[in-house]
């Protein structure tokens, strides 16, 4: 993780935390709010929150942990605002446009197995956006982003203890969802 002094952020310097981070940031968009409009939406709102950071902050600044924080809060926020609610109801959601761009292709030969590992997918997805938000971004950044417990904690302000209390539900949970279907 780079530290810069932030109030002497370059503009080459934003260009390169933009190009470097933003598909990282619209992928954790993506698995917090299950809608990939929403997630760009959100990723450009967090880079004009570096921007203006740039030019106010004068502490020196690591990056990556900021951008992670003001991500999960500036989806945190979306979720919560009253039109997100109502745009997410039932009468609104497809299954299909959710998760269509947190599907991994199946690498099965067959067509039957092909859409057997679609249908797998898409219910653990589903089964994830189920979690409590605490727990999806605890798991995100931990299993899906691939950070340590150390880094989610430091990312998050918990404790590695939380971090580890959440990550033990959220799996406990998608196992035993996956378990009484299989």
């Amino acid at each position: 993780m780079s530290k810069v002094n932030a109030g002497s952020l370059e503009p080459a310097c934003y260009e390169d935390l933009y190009r470097v981070h933003y598909p990282r940031v619209v992928r954790l968009c993506g698995l917090l709010l299950a809608d990939s409009h929403e997630a760009e939406d959100v990723a450009q709102e967090v880079f004009v929150k570096l921007l203006q950071a740039a030019k106010t902050e004068t502490r020196t600044m690591a990056w990556e942990p900021w951008l992670t924080r003001v991500t999960v809060n500036a989806c945190r926020d979306r979720r919560r605002s009253g039109w997100w609610k109502w745009w997410r109801a039932p009468r609104h959601t497809s299954d299909a446009d959710a998760s269509s761009n947190l599907e991994h292709p199946s690498a099965g030969p067959t067509p039957e197995e092909e859409a057997l590992s679609r249908e797998v997918g898409r219910r653990i997805w589903q089964i994830f956006r189920e979690l409590p938000a605490r727990q999806q971004e605890v798991f995100a950044l931990r299993y899906l982003e691939g950070w340590s417990t150390d880094a989610v904690a430091e990312a998050l302000g918990l404790s590695v203890g939380s971090v580890k209390q959440h990550l033990f539900r959220a799996v406990h949970r998608l196992r035993a969802e996956i378990g009484e279907e299989a």
